[in-house]
């Protein structure tokens, strides 16, 4: 089993407009709602991949209970955690003329000193079946930014490989816990270490604690510093729609083959293809899979014998 944990879970809205444009009235042309936040994301690209997946987090009020509704068919098991406030929602605007996507995140609800109890307490019960564990996304209100670094604290302590997929001072205060893997975008690392130079800047946050970083470049690929040596992982070519859940696909390609016993290449290539695939989906937690498969077989992984 492989465990999610979604602290800020979300009500995904998205909306597809023939273009979007600032200060103007839309006709919207599709609306889909699907259950989100960044790691329920990777939870439904690893069930689709075949492994058993489980999910926790807060879910509460109106929100939340329509967040478990479309949760409860799918493959992926709901080990959410109640909580008082209500789930927030995010809005991702597609534009069909340029394919680009806007996208509005609400803060999220206001979480006690108790729910917080709870979560921990589910989080530990959990912890003895995984076989691996993804501490994903932003955090909501009311709980401390040392959150993330007690997560990983745990989850190494009982001897499960831990990913950290945040940003800002929760990703900071969390490699000092020393995860597993940390998965930034290029943005993310240039917040964390003040270099928008992608090899620099992973190099700098491997020494505040990582034991491996892969860095998402966007169409570039990714880029992984590990024990094990660096690499670099290209698609064959850039893909054109919603990047929205790119990046938890590509975590979910890494937990997955990690899992699996997979090759640091192998599990490159496979987030890489996954990421791409996901962009030529509908929405965030789907990925293509005609296109996923093609493009497996030609993403491109270099070792960086240089760089080492």
């Amino acid at each position: 089993m492989i465990l999610t944990v979604t602290l800020n879970t979300a009500l995904d809205v998205t909306y597809t407009v023939d273009a979007l444009v600032p200060h103007g009235s839309h006709r919207v042309r599709g609306v889909a709602e699907r259950p989100g936040g960044k790691g329920v994301n990777v939870a439904r690209v690893l069930a689709a991949l075949g492994h058993e997946a489980v999910v926790t987090g807060f879910a509460g009020g109106p929100t939340g209970e329509a967040l478990r509704r479309l949760l409860a068919p799918l493959p992926v098991r709901d080990a959410l955690v109640p909580a008082e406030g209500t789930t927030r929602r995010t809005v991702a605007v597609v534009d069909s003329a340029s394919g680009d996507t806007t996208q509005f995140n609400e803060p999220g609800p206001q979480v006690s000193a108790g729910e917080w109890a709870a979560l921990l307490s589910a989080y530990e019960e959990l912890l003895a079946g995984a076989e691996a564990v993804a501490l994903c996304g932003s955090l909501p209100p009311g709980i401390h930014v040392g959150a993330y670094a007690d997560l990983v604290r745990r989850a190494r302590a009982a001897g499960v490989p831990v990913l950290l997929d945040t940003s800002g001072e929760p990703l900071r205060r969390g490699l000092a816990a020393r995860p597993d893997l940390v998965k930034p975008n290029a943005d993310e690392l240039a917040a964390l270490t003040g270099s928008r130079e992608p090899l620099r800047a992973a190099r700098d946050a491997r020494r505040r604690g990582a034991r491996a970083v892969v860095a998402s470049l966007g169409p570039d690929g990714l880029l992984a510093l590990t024990p094990e040596g660096i690499w670099r992982a290209t698609p064959p070519q850039a893909v054109r729609g919603n990047p929205t859940g790119a990046g938890d696909s590509a975590v979910a390609g890494l937990l997955s083959a990690l899992v699996e016993g997979l090759p640091w290449p192998d599990r490159l290539a496979r987030a890489v293809a996954l990421s791409a695939a996901t962009v030529l989906a509908p929405a965030a937690g789907e990925f293509d899979r005609a296109a996923y498969g093609e493009l497996l077989e030609r993403v491109t992984v270099a070792e960086d014998t240089a760089a080492a």
